[in-house]
């Protein structure tokens, strides 16, 4: 029997598993469209995932140690600038927070409850795509999964609140008959790779979608699928993917319709 493993993208190493597009001109590692409702686009750009060089590493270091340098010197008693009255003053230290907890105190959590696992870190380096997707990890989770086959990347799967999307809120907003509260999460992408298809293998990963985001709190999901759309030219799915995965049709329009289904 095959394996089916799902993988939460939250770390460069998770994110190096998310699978190629079918149709080579789009790339979901590079994919705003639904991030930028203004430019985003769904093209293939090799250069967001490249990474500095060693050389180029070597030389910002140099440089940031050359700024270093030349704040030092701005802050001597005996620089211009630190004598300046009109200059802003400097902070050598961040602004006190009287509801922070001290790091030190062992007393800031329950001594008596078990300790609280830490949420994963947003990403600070990497890919432009993976910091999109790890904007709402320390509060909302985890915007995307991979499912393996057999260990192999054969679908994906992007999704969050609808706050995350402001495509997908522009889009909602054409239809005034969808229900305001609560507000939906919402599913921007599912796509399976072209070895896998036949395998309903989309339908398991949107069920592990729905899962999840009904454990967070959500009581609704939406899909808005692109009809006419080619199978290689969208991530969207059609509708009929999106009801044989239990959504129903909540506005019908001929290009953009929208799907829906209660958690």
């Amino acid at each position: 029997m095959p394996e089916i493993r799902i993988v939460d993208v939250t770390d460069e190493a998770s994110f190096a598993l998310i699978p190629l597009c079918a149709d080579a001109t789009f790339d979901h590692r590079t994919c705003d469209y639904w991030e930028d409702a203004d430019r985003g686009s769904k093209a293939s750009r090799p250069g967001w995932l490249g990474v500095a060089s060693a050389g180029s590493a070597a030389s910002a270091g140099s440089a940031a140690s050359a700024r270093s340098g030349d704040d030092m010197a701005e802050q001597s008693p005996a620089s211009p600038v630190a004598l300046n009255p009109f200059a802003p003053a400097r902070k050598s230290e961040p602004a006190f927070n009287p509801f922070a907890a001290a790091a030190a105190d062992p007393l800031a959590d329950n001594p008596f409850a078990p300790p609280r696992p830490k949420p994963p870190a947003p990403p600070t380096s990497g890919p432009r795509k993976l910091t999109l997707l790890g904007r709402g990890l320390a509060v909302f989770g985890s915007y995307a999964k991979v499912l393996l086959l057999d260990e192999e990347p054969a679908a994906y799967a992007q999704f969050g609140p609808l706050s995350a999307y402001p495509r997908a809120s522009r889009l909602r907003e054409l239809y005034p008959q969808l229900p305001e509260s609560p507000l939906p999460a919402v599913i921007t992408c599912i796509a399976t790779t072209s070895g896998a298809r036949g395998r309903d293998l989309g339908h398991a990963l949107i069920q592990a979608v729905c899962d999840d985001l009904s454990v967070r709190g959500f009581s609704a999901v939406e899909a808005y699928p692109e009809v006419g759309a080619g199978i290689d030219a969208t991530s969207a799915a059609t509708p009929t993917f999106w009801m044989e995965a239990g959504f129903v049709v909540a506005v019908d329009d001929e290009r953009f319709p929208v799907l829906r289904r209660e958690l």
